[in-house]
């Protein structure tokens, strides 16, 4: 348990890793931005019993998104193809995803599903991975150290359950982060090298955000074409539970959003 046992997915230099990066925060910024957008087109019922006149603290961020937000004439040209009362079937979501695509990168495909109740959690294999590079470490007492010095290497981290009670004192900084091992997911194993494969092998884990019943996952890239995007896509949706979604939105890192149909 001395060592760290940690791989990375790809072999990178430096300034290329930090890159990625950057071009992952950005992505995970606009996708939460998108799916904001798409949840507060939802109906509340549950409003109806609150005092309209006493804006909330949602109601206000919400005002302040909409005045800053702005979009370029290539978006509003591409939201022209886009009909927004439609939902289409995957085949042709996926179609009209292409014809949309706004940038020359290989941008992320992103599914955004409004569920029926918050508290949904799962693992799913993705026949075809989900494109990301993705740093797996394995906790040991010399990675504990270094998280303790402030420094974190990696995207999933994996523990036996011996090195739970010796984790617990970096919860604090794993936590928030998402890092923290939990059985829920697959990151508690009595065989840690065995689940590190898994999840080299293309399994990840899906769950609504705390209090809102919406989830947002990464299901490939672009460059993977419609078939192997579909098949991805069609494994999600059977691992969530077509009976627990309400609503599926379709889109790329920078695309409008397209409602498929599930």
């Amino acid at each position: 348990m001395g060592k760290i046992r940690v791989k990375t997915i790809g072999d990178e230099s430096q300034e290329e890793a930090e890159k990625k990066k950057a071009e992952v925060k950005r992505e995970e910024k606009l996708s939460r931005e998108a799916a904001a957008e798409e949840v507060s087109e939802q109906p509340q019922s549950s409003v109806s019993s609150v005092d309209k006149s006493v804006p909330s603290v949602s109601a206000k961020k919400k005002s302040k998104f909409a005045k800053t937000k702005k979009r370029s004439a290539n978006y509003k040209a591409k939201m022209v193809e886009i009909d927004k009362h439609k939902v289409y079937s995957l085949p042709e979501a996926l179609e009209l995803l292409r014809k949309v695509k706004m940038t020359k990168f290989d941008e992320t495909v992103e599914l955004h599903i409004n569920t029926t109740e918050a508290g949904i959690n799962g693992q799913v294999k993705l026949p075809h991975g989900s494109g990301k590079e993705v740093r797996i470490a394995i906790a040991s007492d010399e990675l504990l150290s270094k998280i303790e010095a402030g420094k974190i290497d990696f995207d999933i981290l994996i523990a036996e359950p011996a090195m739970m009670p010796k984790l617990a004192r970096v919860a604090k900084v794993l936590g928030p982060k998402g890092l923290m091992p939990n059985p829920k997911n697959g990151t508690i194993s009595e065989n840690p090298e065995e689940a590190m494969k898994k999840f080299q092998g293309g399994q990840i884990s899906f769950k609504t955000e705390s209090k809102i019943p919406v989830m947002h996952l990464t299901v490939g890239k672009m460059s993977f074409g419609s078939d192997m995007l579909s098949e991805n896509i069609k494994t999600i949706i059977t691992a969530v539970k077509k009976d627990r979604i309400t609503q599926v939105i379709l889109k790329s890192t920078m695309s409008p959003a397209i409602k498929l149909a599930v």
